[in-house]
């Protein structure tokens, strides 16, 4: 029996297949993250409890968290409460854990969607800028200090930038506040520290594909037909170089989501980083489990969104699928 014509779409099959491919990534982060927190040494139910809790207390609290039970078998009821929005519950405060992401997730959504979305609106034009400066080796000084300036930023830490941020504009400066959640300004500084370092990256792979772009044949035809500048440029140069730095983006992404952790920290901002941090140090593993689950879904989904969107500007990435 022949295959019908939709499922040998090429959208069909890149959807599929990235969609399989989604599936299978989050079972390895969720099996990942289950086992990942009974394999640290200690007990958290002890650590909750306090050192001098009775024997008898800390077991009864291993027995109705479930924790005495087999392995697998906590690997079920695990799966099983997932299924039923179930994500465990903290061993320091006893509410769920599902209601703690529920009202973290947000904040942390974000910042990080802005600190994504600076970083593409800074690169892009930036790195095309910087190609169109320094082409043909004009300019040196301009390519020396924009290649100084670049790596310096991307050799710096998330919680360094924070700190020094923070010290500048906050302390120094004092034109913007030092932590919390208050208003606009309180999210030019974590946005800024998550930001700085991937926009940096961003820049110099952009400088390097708009360098190739503007040298191929169509781009000297398209000048010779004596375009303006700006029709040039956002027309014919930007739109080639846009799918190979979305390439880079989607790539930064993990390290961006995960540099929430320190920068929510260091500005006391009421997201998932913040919360995990803290549950780390009171070692309340369920929460912490669950947001190293909650963070590795939205890094997954993330990338999901940037392939789509990638095929959507270059359709041949679709194809290619086949």
């Amino acid at each position: 029996m022949s295959v019908p014509r939709l499922l040998r779409h090429p959208w069909t099959v890149f959807l599929g297949r990235r969609t399989v491919r989604l599936l299978l990534s989050l079972t390895v982060v969720l099996t990942a993250s289950f086992a990942m927190i009974r394999l640290v040494p200690g007990d958290p139910v002890r650590a909750a409890l306090g050192v001098d809790a009775a024997p008898a207390l800390v077991a009864a609290r291993r027995h109705s968290l479930g924790l005495d039970a087999p392995f697998l078998s906590q690997y079920r009821h695990y799966l099983d409460g997932l299924l039923h929005g179930d994500l465990g519950t903290s061993l320091t405060t006893g509410t769920p854990v599902a209601e703690l992401v529920r009202t973290r997730l947000p904040a942390t959504l974000e910042i990080a969607g802005l600190a994504f979305l600076a970083t593409l609106a800074v690169a892009l034009p930036g790195g095309l800028l910087a190609a169109v400066r320094t082409r043909d080796g004009r300019r040196p000084r301009t390519e020396l200090a924009f290649t100084a300036v670049t790596a310096g930023l991307t050799g710096v830490p998330d919680f360094v930038l924070a700190a020094g941020l923070t010290a500048l504009l906050a302390v120094g400066l004092q034109l913007l506040p030092v932590a919390g959640a208050a208003g606009v300004e309180s999210f030019v500084l974590p946005v800024l520290a998550l930001s700085l370092a991937p926009t940096a990256v961003l820049l110099r792979i952009v400088r390097v594909e708009a360098l190739k772009v503007l040298d191929e044949d169509y781009l000297r035809t398209a000048r010779s037909k004596r375009l303006s500048p700006a029709r040039y440029y956002l027309r014919h140069a930007a739109p080639n170089t846009a799918t190979a730095a979305l390439t880079v983006a989607g790539s930064l992404l993990p390290g961006l989501i995960a540099g929430t952790v320190l920068v929510e920290k260091v500005f006391a901002w009421p997201g998932i980083g913040s919360a995990m941090a803290q549950s780390v140090v009171a070692q309340d593993y369920p929460v912490v489990q669950a947001m190293v689950l909650v963070l590795g879904t939205t890094v997954l989904l993330a990338g999901l969104l940037v392939d789509v969107l990638l095929a959507v500007l270059d359709p041949r990435s679709a194809i290619r699928e086949m």
